[in-house]
């Protein structure tokens, strides 16, 4: 066994370190907590069966990073990612009892624009501004120039701010 074999943590510490992180960056992409929950365990399955290989990476973690990112875009262009759901929750909102908290409603609507996103728009975002990686850095992960993370950012926030979410309840932007 090799000096870097031995250093690589076994598949099972992997997970138990990384694999809450993994599925809280997987859930921040499809705002959706099972789906997240699925394209983790198909990413650590996938590497499961290969960890001798993949083991010896020089970045394991950014490496299954970016397995979660890109199988979290190929599953968004697969055919069973046209499920929609058909229930309208907006209409639901009005019979929702008093003292529903504001940030809730907020986040909810946040989520129902940033589901309107394009998956690369929303990857951009998710790693930009949750896990503060510089453009080049996304520009790596996602294989383009670092000005096209520019312009999927700038898209992305414009359509974010002309939404009905972003605006309070008298029409004046926050």
């Amino acid at each position: 066994m090799s000096s870097a074999e031995a250093d690589a943590p076994s598949f099972e510490a992997f997970v138990l370190t990384h694999g809450p992180e993994l599925v809280a960056f997987a859930r921040r992409l499809t705002l959706d907590h099972h789906r997240a929950e699925d394209i983790v365990q198909d990413v650590l399955a996938r590497i499961g069966l290969s960890w001798s290989r993949v083991s010896r990476v020089d970045d394991l973690r950014a490496y299954v990073f970016k397995a979660v990112l890109n199988d979290f875009l190929s599953w968004r262009r697969r055919l069973s990612s046209f499920e929609r759901p058909t229930a309208d929750l907006a209409a639901d909102r009005s019979a929702t009892e008093p003292g529903v908290e504001e940030l809730v409603v907020r986040r909810d609507e946040l989520q129902a624009v940033l589901a309107q996103l394009s998956p690369v728009q929303r990857a951009v975002l998710v790693l930009r501004y949750y896990h503060d990686q510089p453009d080049a850095q996304i520009a790596a992960l996602l294989g383009c120039r670092e000005g096209t993370v520019r312009s999927h950012a700038r898209r992305a926030l414009t359509a974010l701010r002309s939404s009905p979410a972003a605006r309070t309840r008298e029409g004046i932007r926050r």
